[in-house]
């Protein structure tokens, strides 16, 4: 899976504006949903939400995998948010995160579900990558980051 395939420039917010959990979650549902990446974005925040109450989707060193299925989406949709000031998210490592990486897709397409969390999780043990994502001050330049990562 390359992440680029499913993530587009225009799903990207760097920064953020909010320095809450469920409203940077709120904010990259809204994101994807006018890019018309779902039909609907309160079931898309309704399913983020709740797989969300059932663990913190914070993996630890400051970063996050929200995610979600539901009829909403068509296809595996993504969105990136930067945060410009780290947001608590009761992460497994207690601290708070600066990169969050939200998944949705439809709750019959399990496998690109899981290679997406996969290949994230080992794009992230990356600690440069990992550390100029969270420097980076514009969704082109996340793109970037992330399409040269990808290309390697």
């Amino acid at each position: 899976m390359i992440l680029t395939q499913i993530l587009q420039p225009t799903c990207i917010k760097a920064p953020l504006a909010t320095r809450h959990k469920e409203d940077a979650i709120e904010e990259l549902i809204n994101l994807l949903a006018d890019n018309g990446q779902l039909d609907g974005r309160g079931e898309a925040l309704e399913a983020v939400l709740a797989r969300e109450q059932t663990r913190s989707t914070g993996i630890g060193s400051g970063i996050a995998i929200p995610h979600g299925k539901c009829t909403a989406a068509k296809e595996l949709v993504m969105a990136i948010g930067i945060a410009a000031e780290p947001i608590e998210f009761d992460s497994i490592d207690n601290k708070p995160v600066s990169i969050l990486l939200l998944l949705v897709s439809p709750p019959d397409q399990t496998g690109p579900h899981i290679q997406a969390l996969a290949r994230i999780s080992r794009l992230m043990l990356d600690e440069q990558f990992k550390s100029q994502l969270e420097k980076a001050a514009s969704p082109e330049e996340v793109y970037d980051l992330v399409s040269t990562k990808e290309a390697e």
